[in-house]
């Protein structure tokens, strides 16, 4: 069978990795592109779906909420608290806690 030759361009660090994943599968970095070739080929695009990771709710709220908490003390409507030890810190924590309630 003939060959082309094509060069690419990888960060080093996900060659390294890729590597080593498919020589768990039995295959050389060469290998595993042609079986992802072929396989492009013959799903006519990719063979896997391509798409934009969702994050949870509960994620994209804790997300606005530490940006909100930022702005806070950017804008002085927080200040930092300061404990002279962790059993100090827990117990203002749990009062917090229990004011949110």
């Amino acid at each position: 069978m003939k060959t082309a030759n094509y060069n690419i361009r990888i960060d080093p660090v996900i060659k390294t990795k890729a590597e080593k994943t498919f020589a768990e599968f039995g295959l050389n970095l060469s290998e595993a592109i042609n079986v992802f070739l072929h396989m492009s080929i013959k799903q006519c695009g990719f063979p896997f779906e391509i798409r934009e990771p969702k994050l949870k709710a509960e994620t994209l709220l804790a997300m606005q909420e530490t940006q909100q908490i930022l702005s806070d003390y950017e804008n002085g409507l927080r200040t930092a608290r300061q404990f002279t030890n962790a059993k100090e810190m827990f117990e203002a924590m749990d009062l917090e806690d229990k004011v949110n309630l």
